[in-house]
């Protein structure tokens, strides 16, 4: 709680405590959007009478709409400040998910589900811009380790909870709920987001708009390209998630379609991975005051790569589904260390206006994340265990690069508390 005591804003505990919580509650329903779906995925292409190859379509889908206007939100939210564009985020949310019940055909649902995933866009580049704004570099890591974990709830037991919801509702009821849900985020989020942008904060410092111009939004992300540690830190952290990514993609067709395993096995199977990424979210909140953000990047790469190393040998050798999911729980729980260390060492390699920065971070980060997982899938990662273990691991190696670039000259020191 002391760590919403502390808020750079002038506002209250308890509602540095809502805002903090209908963040996590805004960004565990644009995962939900996509996770308590999943399951249903194969539902949805036979009663649309569309391919299964739509399945990570309607993900990937999902995943360019966070990109493609984020260049365009991040400014506006620099200029206009972060609420509004927040609220109009969690509008265009709840109205796409109730409208997509009343699709008839896979394309359109491929749209909508492009739309949904606009609002993945404003929670990259205005609620964690808003959030790293309102508290000190520790409070800030500390809460986003914190919030990720509620946040995490949605892929941890979101397929499980879509399986089981399956059982008794229809896939058009379930964007129903998504849809009122996100109604209610909305409210709630209009009484208690206060604004980060012209105020000024409890330490003297006030962060001012920026004006809205072409010319210099354009400068700021020429500039933003031509930052070696902005961009190695961006790569590195689309690359590094493709394995989750791709696994989140890829999971109904190698479970349901492939092995035959019923929606409700499915879910299952998710638990000790997304309880991995939870229990690395919570060991980062442990060690955060103690090591500098690249000694943290640095040991997380540990169970990061010794778990794809591992998932890659056994599954090859066995073709288990428990080797796979063994080595990408141990890689979860490095990717639980690394996420939000990475994100905040990456936001702040430059000076420009954070809602620019976090915009060019997330159009790089997610992506490279949503065409690695298309990478995957169209060269047969779905196919067989065996196959996903390969292209997986191929992905997030693609990372070392970034990552060595982006640390190299930083020595691995404690932090002095």
């Amino acid at each position: 709680m002391s760590s919403f005591s502390r808020s750079l804003l002038p506002i209250s505990s308890r509602q540095a405590l809502f805002f903090c919580l209908l963040l996590a509650t805004f960004e565990l329903l644009t995962y939900v959007g996509s996770d308590i779906v999943m399951p249903a995925m194969l539902y949805v292409v036979a009663d649309l009478s569309a391919p299964v190859s739509h399945v990570p379509v309607a993900l990937n889908a999902y995943l360019l709409g966070g990109v493609a206007f984020q260049w365009l939100i991040g400014p506006l939210s620099d200029r206009f400040g972060r609420r509004p564009l927040l609220l109009i985020g969690a509008t265009l949310f709840a109205v796409a998910c109730l409208v997509t019940p009343l699709v008839g055909g896979i394309h359109i649902f491929n749209v909508l589900r492009f739309v949904q995933g606009i609002a993945l866009g404003f929670v990259v580049v205005v609620s964690y811009p808003a959030l790293q704004e309102s508290f000190q570099e520790t409070d800030a890591v500390r809460l986003m380790a914190l919030l990720a974990n509620i946040a995490l709830l949605s892929p941890l037991l979101g397929p499980l909870l879509g399986s089981m919801l399956l059982e008794v509702l229809t896939w058009r009821t379930l964007f129903v709920g998504v849809g009122l849900c996100g109604v209610l985020a909305l409210i709630g989020l209009w009484f208690f987001m206060p604004e980060t942008i012209g105020v000024t904060r409890t330490d003297g410092s006030r962060l001012e708009s920026a004006p809205l111009n072409l010319a210099s939004i354009l400068a700021s992300y020429r500039e933003l390209l031509g930052n070696a540690r902005f961009m190695q830190g961006s790569l590195a952290l689309g690359l590094i998630s493709i394995p989750l990514i791709g696994w989140i993609g890829l999971a109904p067709l190698l479970l349901m379609n492939n092995l035959g395993l019923s929606s409700i096995a499915y879910g299952l199977w998710q638990l000790p991975i997304f309880g991995g990424l939870i229990a690395g979210n919570l060991a980062l909140n442990y060690v955060v005051s103690r090591f500098e953000l690249d000694a943290l990047i640095r040991l997380s790469l540990l169970p990061i790569f010794g778990g794809l190393l591992l998932m890659l040998g056994v599954t090859l050798a066995t073709g288990h589904l428990l080797a796979l999911v063994l080595g990408l729980t141990i890689y979860a729980f490095g990717m639980g260390i690394c996420n939000a260390t990475l994100y905040r060492l990456t936001l702040f390699a430059s000076e420009s206006g954070k809602g620019t920065v976090a915009a060019m971070l997330g159009m790089i980060s997610v992506a490279t994340i949503g065409l690695g997982s298309s990478a995957l899938a169209a060269l047969g990662a779905g196919a067989s265990l065996a196959a996903f273990a390969i292209a997986a691991s191929i992905g997030a190696g693609l990372a070392l690069w970034p990552l060595w670039c982006l640390l190299k000259r930083s020595p691995m020191t404690a932090a002095t508390v």
